[in-house]
């Protein structure tokens, strides 16, 4: 005797070899022996053999039309048997049985599923539904393989030209232009990338990369709703002074300016004033929101994304030639020693007479100017000499404070496209790109630096003396790793050698900022009880979620930012026909080139120590991905001494691999994924 029975979904016939009561041994065609519970056997015959029943059955069964099935079949529950004898005829056999058996239960959009060889017909409204479903499905899986093939020709579909950066980077993968995507990379044998492109989606590098960041953080678009700047409705008195910013010549949101008074006195008022947005702007106010919204001003050569509209930045900014609203910290110092003797926060208008450009005076306003060793031949030469004097006693009090000094090893740059004139729109990608080399430490960036830091540690211990909370950067230690961290409550930075330390001096262009200082403002009106008037009452869940959405917001802002000064650089590469760097090596392959922004692998580094001078050629750029292909040449420095190695400390490594991270592209598609859909919700899941 033989037994048909049904184990996992799949149909199995074989020789009984012993029978108890709740189960049966079953010998297959192989040879092997297997135990079967009785509730799983649905046939038992003595021929034919079960072989050839399973393949006669199988073939009949293709023949089964299901909706005159459907239509024979009983409203109540039925077996397969049943059905067979009223479709096939009243003597079917087990073959018949069988086929009947193997159609039904591959059609669970027309009948239920009950168990032990019963099913049970679905509903008419049901069964239109699947078909329907079905149907589509066909028509979809057409779709993807038409769309396949004309990825693999060379051409792009439209919906995919549509969706290139959801498919690549937040993916749906139950959508058809997704599955199109990964068939054609399949079976062009290519990446999803280099397939696109060859396909012609992609028509610009430059562009790749803007709308890429613009899809990931701007998805409803750049450009701000209509809204005015409120005016400052306080009446606030005018300081009796004369303050000048320094900034660089493209800089429009001018957010802090100095004054000095008193010179010659013995007694010197060192004057921090920062553009007051938090008088006008209200908590929960629509500007408010926008700013919140945004959270910070996206920055990148040629081109910047502003936290508040121009028109709102404006009427704040602190532009020349205005008594500009400020929230202004007044430090008294010993004219003499610099000894800081008080402080004092005021909220007032400013008079701005100057508004100074660090990129035209950088050659003027030397250290020699600046100290007397050379002639001082510009405004507030005075003001600035003693600002530069204070500032280097605030350094040497920080890095007293750190434990080491700070070293500036390698400079800034300045990225300048090459427009034509009056075009002030977006880059387009291939302006010509000028690179300029700028030593960190420069004197009129040490003044506004240390400035700042004195601004934003003394404002910061001001807020925990008023019992108002703010949002504080600090970090626990300078040992590799320690990481910056921003929370609410005051803790030392060692990094900037302060006992704490908030972000507090540019308002106009990130939105920590902004709330610290309408917590500083409710300090300046109401001293002690500042608390109860503060926007932002102690232990605000508000504020968490604030700081959360800040980091996001702006580690997203400076990945872009390095990603795309990273595209500018390689395309300045290709530009000046630049075929050899010189560099410095960091770890696990990455150097660090000499005179330009680039950290990135080269092939025969990887043996190197840290600090070793190396000259690298350049073999390839690839603008999409932002790789720089490299090998070492030759090794610049003496093997036997770490004299002549470049410095590198283990921050700065760490930093190296962060901008090698950052200029990396992570695509979200994955080949190796069959792109196969999820069931469809119109079909009725089978029934145990």
């Amino acid at each position: 005797m033989f037994a048909l029975y049904e184990e996992a979904g799949k149909f199995h016939a074989g020789r009984v070899m012993t029978e108890a009561e709740s189960s049966l041994q079953i010998e297959l065609e192989s040879g092997k022996r297997v135990k079967v519970k009785s509730a799983n056997v649905l046939l038992k015959f003595d021929k034919p053999q079960p072989a050839e029943l399973l393949a006669s059955a199988r073939h009949l069964a293709l023949d089964i039309d299901l909706d005159l099935a459907w239509e024979f079949a009983p409203d109540t529950e039925f077996g397969f048997a049943d059905l067979a004898r009223d479709y096939f005829d009243a003597q079917a056999g087990v073959e018949k049985q069988a086929a009947a058996l193997f159609r039904l239960f591959e059609a669970p959009h027309y009948f239920r599923r009950l168990g032990r060889g019963n099913f049970k017909k679905a509903p008419e409204e049901t069964v239109k539904a699947a078909l329907l479903g079905i149907e589509r499905k066909k028509q979809q899986a057409a779709q993807i393989e038409a769309w396949a093939g004309e990825l693999v020709a060379g051409q792009c579909p439209a919906p995919i030209r549509e969706q290139l950066y959801k498919i690549l980077f937040k993916p749906d993968k139950n959508a058809a232009e997704y599955k199109a995507v990964v068939a054609a990379a399949k079976q062009s044998g290519r990446a999803p990338l280099e397939l696109l492109k060859a396909a012609g989606a992609i028509d610009s590098p430059y562009q790749f990369h803007w709308r890429r960041f613009l899809f990931d953080n701007f998805p409803k678009g750049t450009a701000f709703a209509a809204l005015a700047a409120p005016p400052v409705k306080e009446a606030l008195p005018t300081a009796a002074l004369q303050a000048f910013s320094i900034d660089d010549s493209a800089t429009t949101e001018i957010d802090d300016a100095l004054s000095v008074q008193g010179l010659g006195t013995g007694t010197v008022v060192f004057g921090i004033h920062i553009a007051a947005p938090g008088l006008a702007i209200g908590a929960e106010s629509a500007l408010d929101k926008l700013a919140r919204e945004r959270l910070s001003t996206v920055y990148m050569p040629g081109w910047k994304l502003t936290m508040l509209p121009d028109e709102v930045v404006q009427a704040y900014t602190l532009t020349e030639g205005r008594d500009c609203p400020a929230v202004s910290l007044y430090v008294t110092l010993d004219e003499a020693t610099l000894e800081v003797r008080g402080s004092q926060t005021r909220l007032e208008r400013v008079p701005i007479v100057a508004n100074l450009r660090h990129d035209r005076l950088d050659a003027v306003i030397t250290e020699a100017a600046l100290t007397g060793a050379a002639p001082a031949d510009y405004p507030f030469a005075a003001e600035l000499a003693f600002a530069f004097r204070l500032a280097q006693r605030l350094k040497a009090q920080r890095e007293l404070a750190r434990g080491k000094p700070e070293t500036f090893n390698r400079p800034d740059y300045n990225f300048r496209l090459e427009r034509p004139e009056g075009d002030a729109g977006e880059p387009r990608g291939d302006e010509t790109v000028h690179i300029g080399v700028r030593q960190r430490g420069a004197p009129l960036d040490l003044i506004v630096a240390e400035a700042m830091i004195l601004a934003n540690s003394t404002w910061g211990g001001w807020l925990a003396e008023c019992g108002v909370p703010g949002i504080y950067r600090s970090q626990a230690s300078l040992a590799p790793g320690v990481k910056v961290r921003m929370g609410v409550r005051p803790a030392p930075h060692a990094g900037m050698g302060v006992a704490q330390y908030t972000w507090a001096t540019s308002p106009l262009r990130r939105y920590v900022d902004l709330v610290n200082q309408w917590q500083i403002i409710a300090c300046a009106r109401h001293g002690r009880t500042a608390a109860l008037a503060a926007p932002f009452k102690p232990k605000d869940a508000a504020l968490f979620s604030i700081i959360s959405a800040f980091d996001a917001a702006y580690a997203e802002y400076n990945g872009f930012q390095s990603a795309i000064e990273r595209y500018w650089t390689l395309l300045y590469l290709t530009q000046n026909g630049v075929t050899e760097l010189d560099a410095a090596v960091l770890k696990d392959g990455l150097v660090r080139a000499d005179t330009l922004p680039l950290v990135f692998r080269a092939l025969g580094a990887d043996g190197l120590p840290r600090g070793a001078r190396v000259r690298v050629r350049v073999t390839g750029t690839d603008l999409l991905t932002l790789d720089l292909h490299a090998n070492v040449l030759q090794r610049l420095d003496d093997p036997g001494t770490t004299a002549d190695d470049a410095p590198v400390d283990e921050a700065d490594v760490e930093e190296g691999v962060e901008e090698a991270a950052a200029g990396a592209l992570t695509l979200a598609i994955d080949v190796a994924e069959d792109g196969a859909a999820e069931p469809a919700a119109d079909l009725p899941a089978p029934a145990a």
